[in-house]
């Protein structure tokens, strides 16, 4: 039976490819995570912000190297994408955070962000950069039409966040995530393709503090 509707995205368009490296503001980059990355990721998963709102678990340094193996699966199985924010003069100790798209799915052309900071980047309007340079390649490279972005209705520097990065509000989704302190309602963001990226500028985008969104933990995403 023929599939009348095509996919948005073909197979294979993540899978035969390399992940990229993204450049951003100020000589950072978005690159691909390395096992020797591996301690800061450790770090990250004992950041008690992090933590709460990422879902992200006390990491070993085994875990941590499972973990980021696993990033790679993901590029390989179309099923996400994620990065390290870094500082590449720094090496190895220069990451500052993550930023990703998880729940790929090419067939519908669709994903979701997710990103943290540790606090050596916070309140530098870094999570706004990470999440506009990866959308404008999720949606120009990729080719994907629909992109989410949801984030826990109390944890308001993650919705200053998405409207900065051009995310409208489309709603509230009552008891959507697990807490350890109980149900969270989520506020979902989406961006889809033709919008305008809208936001403000980069002095208003250091307003927020957090840089943390929390949309699923990200070693088992959901659609």
């Amino acid at each position: 039976m023929i599939d009348p509707i095509p996919p948005v995205v073909p197979a294979g368009r993540m899978a035969d490819n390399t992940q990229p490296t993204l450049g951003l503001p100020g000589g950072l980059e978005l690159r691909p995570w390395r096992p020797c990355d591996a301690t800061a990721l450790v770090t990250a998963s004992h950041d008690p912000a992090i933590s709460r709102w990422n879902l992200l678990p006390a990491l070993t340094e085994e875990e941590a190297r499972t973990r980021i193996a696993r990033m790679r699966e993901r590029w390989e199985t179309e099923t996400g994408a994620v990065w390290a924010i870094t500082r590449p003069a720094n090496g190895e100790g220069g990451i500052l955070g993550l930023a990703a798209w998880i729940g790929v799915d090419l067939r519908r052309g669709h994903a979701e962000i997710a990103y943290w900071v540790l606090p050596a980047g916070r309140g530098t309007g870094l999570a706004v950069a990470a999440a506009r340079r990866l959308t404008d390649w999720a949606l120009d490279d990729l080719g994907l039409h629909r992109l989410t972005l949801c984030h826990a209705v109390a944890n308001p520097a993650s919705c200053r966040v998405a409207e900065k990065a051009g995310f409208r509000l489309e709603g509230t989704m009552r008891h959507a995530l697990l807490h350890a302190d109980g149900w969270h309602d989520q506020h979902l963001h989406a961006r889809v393709r033709g919008d305008e990226e809208g936001g403000q500028g980069e002095q208003d985008d250091r307003e927020g503090r957090e840089d943390l969104a929390d949309p699923t933990d990200l070693e088992d995403p959901r659609p």
